[in-house]
């Protein structure tokens, strides 16, 4: 017996998967729905730094970039 990782498409396939468990071919061991819809990033992050820190860093990011362009 192997086990597999499957990324199903759409519901029809699903369906599919449940019969041919019924039928004995096959087990769904956990079935896993992502999210409606994907955080952006700016509002995961929003609020975790406070402004000045937030300043702070974007400002070394800069020089980073800066230090690295003449590096390069």
């Amino acid at each position: 017996m192997n086990t597999i990782l499957l990324q199903v498409n759409n519901q029809p396939a699903l369906n599919l998967l449940y019969e041919m468990q019924a039928l004995d071919l096959v087990k769904v061991l956990k079935e896993y729905s992502l999210p409606a819809s994907k955080t952006k990033l700016s509002d995961k992050y929003r609020g975790v730094f406070s402004k000045e820190a937030g300043k702070s860093f974007k400002e070394h990011s800069q020089l980073m970039r800066k230090e690295w362009d003449n590096i390069s």
